[in-house]
């Protein structure tokens, strides 16, 4: 599908954006986990949660929905999963295949996971390196690097391990895993990640402690079922705060946003560069912080952007990349080599797609330099199937001159089904081309 997009003579509106994709999948794996009923609402139906349940399912857990955002997911306890019959399909979605590969180390059967040819090349050896430490045998392409990959779970001992890179992921998935140790796991980070593992599971029961970047976790406990309401992804919020602050004519209320410190490098950042911001904090949701973002019309300054902003950021950059491109000034973007290795080499992509609207950005080995006051053009541009680089493009054509066309923007669905729909109720004339 393409996508068309003009620029709106104004963008004005509120919006709700979806349920956190990262609150989401955790809240589905740990409440299968559980040994009770948990009850999720505000869940996201989007395509990569989508794969995490219906991995679940082939594992033998009874859930219920998505049914208007709630989905009911009857735990079977840490040991209690059955052996698929069949390969366990992750999609497109790096965070069900590496976090269920935490929980299938520790099952004492075999199983085989997979996915699209986007998520097979990526790397997977930064997870299944500790969990073969573990004692988890795992077979996969290239040494276990890349999947399919095989896993023969069970008789995990703890670990004490350095992340190498700062990764929610691969944190996550080692969490997961040290449920099933006899012992206590610790994992420590060169920088915090976003932590809604480690909350989800305090909330859950387990013994889990956290002091700076160092996590313990002991195994062997129980999990007690939860009600989770997922807030809003700030992820997906982010293209709207991008389009408020670049727009002429600009006012969008946000509503119900998570506002987790572990993920608010996007306002951090463009309150730095000078973003009209309002933030009103409101009731924790689901254990993690929420409330309304205002964001209206600004004029940005570009800025340095790295070391431990990057993980609490890192999905952010391709839109992030589109402000830069129109603040006053040059913005370097340094330590995000983790680009590379996304849905799509996000460097190269990110790059090469907003050079053709008029761009002044230069790739980088692990970022972009970025000279701003650029005049952007429409062109007609590629998601080359990455939904959030399809959704920058889109950002980018809302305030570009003449007309934008986006190629492959079906991949949107991935993390918001919804956009084109919220992009309509700002005052967005959206036109699709099935052709």
């Amino acid at each position: 599908m393409n996508l068309i997009i003009q620029s709106p003579r104004a963008l004005t509106g509120v919006i709700t954006p979806p349920g956190d994709k990262s609150i989401s999948h955790r809240a589905a794996l740990i409440g299968a986990l559980a040994d009770g009923t948990t009850t999720i609402n505000g869940f996201l139906a989007g395509a990569d949660c989508l794969s995490t349940l219906a991995c679940l399912r082939a594992l033998g857990v009874d859930i219920t929905g998505p049914d208007a955002g709630r989905v009911t997911v009857r735990g079977r306890g840490l040991n209690s999963l059955c052996e698929p019959e069949t390969v366990l399909d992750a999609g497109n979605s790096g965070t069900t295949m590496r976090l269920l590969l935490g929980v299938l180390a520790g099952q004492p059967f075999y199983s085989v996971l997979s996915g699209d040819a986007s998520l097979r090349r990526r790397p997977m050896g930064r997870v299944t390196g500790p969990l073969q430490a573990m004692g988890a045998k795992i077979w996969g392409r290239c040494d276990g690097e890349l999947a399919p990959l095989s896993v023969r779970g069970g008789n995990l001992r703890p670990l004490e391990y350095t992340l190498p890179v700062a990764s929610a992921q691969v944190k996550s998935a080692l969490l997961l895993a040290g449920l099933f140790t006899p012992g206590e796991t610790v994992i420590t980070e060169p920088y915090p990640s976003r932590d809604h593992s480690e909350r989800m599971l305090r909330a859950a029961g387990a013994d889990l402690q956290v002091k700076g970047t160092r996590i313990r976790i002991r195994g062997r406990q129980l999990l007690n079922p939860l009600t989770i309401n997922v807030p809003g992804d700030i992820s997906a919020a982010a293209f709207f705060l991008v389009a408020g602050c670049l727009h002429p004519r600009a006012d969008i209320t946000l509503e119900g946003v998570n506002l987790n410190p572990t993920r608010t490098g996007i306002i951090d950042t463009l309150l730095a560069m000078e973003a009209q911001l309002e933030i009103t904090p409101g009731e924790e949701t689901g254990g993690e912080p929420a409330g309304r973002i205002r964001v209206s019309s600004s004029s940005l300054r570009g800025l340095e952007i790295g070391g431990s902003l990057i993980p609490r950021l890192i999905d952010e950059i391709p839109v992030l990349a589109v402000a830069a491109a129109l603040a006053e000034g040059e913005t370097s973007i340094r330590d995000a080599a983790e680009l590379k290795v996304k849905e799509s080499d996000r460097i190269t992509l990110v790059a090469g797609e907003l050079a053709r609207m008029g761009a002044d950005i230069t790739p980088r080995s692990d970022g972009f330099l970025i000279t701003g006051r650029s005049h952007l053009r429409g062109a007609v541009v590629d998601s080359h199937g990455d939904h959030r680089l399809a959704m920058a493009l889109a950002v980018a054509g809302l305030v570009a001159t003449g007309t934008t066309v986006i190629r492959g923007a079906e991949c949107m669905a991935v993390s918001y089904p919804g956009f084109t729909a919220d992009l309509a109720r700002l005052g967005v004339i959206v036109q699709k081309d099935e052709g």
